[in-house]
């Protein structure tokens, strides 16, 4: 397969500047929806795409950008915001993208403003991504100059103002609608739905929120079509995804794949298989808020609709590799001492919750697990599922919840002990 999102990185090289991105077709796209396309079309051709949000919950995009109030009865302006939070712990996949090539999101993102007819646009960069911020600021500047973004873009009507925002540093920022309180100012909490942010958004007008490596599809879907987009995945979902690999295999990394490639292409062709002296337990095939999978699982196809089937999340996309070296209680452990500490606190359920769970599997790893916290584990983890304002907390616990069915000889051998039987491996 061709390189779509990935055909200007030149990992471990510069970005890509303007210069370069324009004889490589950048910006092309855009031209072709500001002078060939209304933005009724645009909708109708991503909509036909079957583009899915990238940044965890697959959301499909045009039905998103079909939710926003007709123009005429809108309150303005409105806003389109790209999210750079990616403070899911195993995903790196946008910091990929942006500070390999720029100027793509900064197309997708000018794309659909037109099309949502934004006037107003911000870019959520997370706090830590300095480098990824810098690079933005000065494609940003590049393409500014050129006429891409601001007044009257290539000489049309529309125009699109748009700023760099970095995060307050909390995860919880990533949240679509604690973004919205973010960029206000305000505490960053989830707001209570209905109205949704298409509706009334940030400072109570009509907002739009999408993940990067989404927004990054949109000038590719313009330029060659929604059916070649379509056909460009392996099983059920469309196009091509920027999957990761973390974890004790030999080449952990970013790699673009069809849409529907499966773990045991990715982790054993892509990523060079496990490190010498280690062998494949089980995987979170998306980051940190996605279920396990087995060795039995490797060949379910990695996209929204087929790990749907048997009850996972795609989520992101971003593999966490659990060897047989490593506990892995302690690496759940691990990944709830981070969601307890991010949540926001809005909601019982997480800001009470979380710490009592975290607060079993300390006890787990240190010796003083007792016959009944397994049961307790998975009570606290059923009282999470709709109790709750935002997925947090949700998918916090949907590793605890497959771990305790796929690996729950791992945690009762904890039981009973003087500490992880793994303390001593490396």
């Amino acid at each position: 397969m061709a390189p779509v999102l990935t055909r200007n990185i030149r990992p471990g090289g510069p970005p890509t500047g303007l210069r370069e991105y324009e004889a490589a077709g950048g910006y092309v796209a855009l031209r072709q929806a500001l002078t060939r396309h209304t933005p009724a079309e645009l909708v109708a051709m991503v909509s036909e795409a079957d583009l899915k949000g990238r940044g965890g919950a697959g959301f499909p995009m045009g039905q998103k950008w079909a939710g926003l109030p007709p123009f005429e009865q809108s309150e303005r302006p409105r806003i389109y915001i790209a999210n750079l939070d990616e403070m899911e712990p195993g995903t790196f996949k946008d910091r990929f993208l942006v500070e390999g090539d720029p100027h793509q999101l900064l197309e997708g993102l000018a794309i659909s403003a037109y099309a949502c007819q934004a006037e107003l646009g911000y870019i959520f960069v997370r706090d830590e991504y300095v480098e990824p911020a810098r690079v933005l600021s000065r494609a940003l500047a590049e393409a500014e100059q050129a006429g891409y973004v601001g007044r009257n873009i290539l000489g049309t009507d529309f125009s699109f103002e748009l700023h760099i925002h970095m995060s307050a540093g909390r995860y919880i920022c990533g949240e679509a609608m604690a973004i919205l309180n973010a960029m206000e100012g305000k505490r960053a909490i989830p707001r209570t739905k209905p109205p949704y942010e298409v509706q009334s958004g940030a400072w109570g007008k009509p907002t739009v929120v999408n993940n990067v490596e989404t927004l990054c599809c949109v000038p590719h879907i313009v330029e060659r079509g929604p059916a070649w987009f379509k056909a460009l995945g392996k099983a059920k979902d469309a196009g091509t995804k920027i999957y990761g690999v973390s974890g004790r295999v030999k080449r952990p990394g970013s790699f673009e794949l069809p849409m529907g490639s499966t773990l045991r292409e990715l982790v054993e062709e892509h990523a060079g298989g496990m490190q010498e002296g280690y062998r494949f337990r089980a995987a979170l095939p998306g980051g940190a808020s996605t279920m396990f999978l087995d060795s039995s699982e490797m060949e379910v196809p990695l996209e929204f609709e087929s790990l749907k089937e048997i009850g996972c999340y795609f989520g992101t996309g971003t593999v966490i590799v659990l060897d047989d070296h490593t506990c892995p209680v302690g690496l759940v452990h691990n990944l709830q001492r981070f969601y307890s500490r991010e949540s926001c606190g809005w909601c019982t359920p997480c800001r009470d919750g979380l710490p009592w769970i975290e607060g079993i599997l300390a006890g787990l790893e240190e010796g003083r697990g007792e016959p009944g916290d397994l049961d307790l584990l998975r009570e606290l983890c059923h009282h999470i599922h709709g109790n709750t304002f935002c997925a947090l907390a949700l998918g916090a616990v949907v590793s605890i919840e497959s771990g305790l069915v796929k690996l729950r000889a791992e945690y009762e051998a904890h039981l009973g002990q003087s500490g992880c039987p793994w303390k001593d491996r490396h």
